[in-house]
């Protein structure tokens, strides 16, 4: 990992020094900003998220972090003693910096195999779904002759298709959360 104080990079962010900074961080896992102001938070995010093309994740726990969260792909808030600013900012609140690992490893990772699965799911209804409307199409003589009332189709798309999804988002859990915090790499598997 790599840790940078403010003044530091204020040096850094100018445009002579950006391309050694950058192959510095593309070699690192982590960048620690300490006593840097919004803005120079703000930018440097920006700067690794634009020149590098990375995915970019932020975690903050005051106000000056706001921005720094705003401008990254994912912000994660930590409530505590600086007030609420960050959490409302971000895209997931935790509350502790300890509770961070839990968030990526285990429920990052089932966020991922839901939303694959669903993917796969919504192709499998809508070939289907397609396919009957194609041979119908022999059927009536290619005629275009409406196959079913809008309220079976309405239905079809709100009741008959939209339960699994909702059940399979709520209860799937492909492996347990103590088995992904013990195996970090499961997380890369998902990806």
């Amino acid at each position: 990992g790599l840790v940078i104080d403010g003044r530091t990079l204020e040096h850094v962010l100018h445009d002579s020094l950006q391309n050694i900074f950058l192959e510095l961080t593309e070699r690192c896992r982590a960048v620690v900003c300490c006593q840097a102001t919004p803005l120079q938070k703000s930018v440097l995010v920006k700067l690794v998220r634009s020149n590098l093309k990375a995915m970019t994740l932020a975690v903050g726990d005051g106000a000056n972090d706001v921005s720094m969260i705003q401008v990254a792909d994912t912000g994660v808030g930590i409530s505590g003693q600086e007030g609420m600013q960050a959490v409302m900012a971000s895209d997931f609140a935790i509350a502790q910096f300890r509770h961070l690992r839990k968030l990526l490893l285990v429920h990052g990772h089932w966020c991922y195999t839901r939303l694959t699965n669903m993917v796969l799911y919504y192709f499998y209804k809508n070939v289907t779904y397609v396919n009957l409307l194609f041979w119908y199409q022999f059927f009536c003589g290619f005629s275009g002759t409406s196959m079913t009332d809008y309220w079976i189709l309405i239905l079809f798309n709100l009741l008959f298709t939209s339960v699994p999804p909702i059940i399979y988002g709520v209860l799937d859990k492909d492996v347990s959360a103590e088995i992904l915090m013990q195996l970090p790499q499961l997380y890369t598997m998902s990806q």
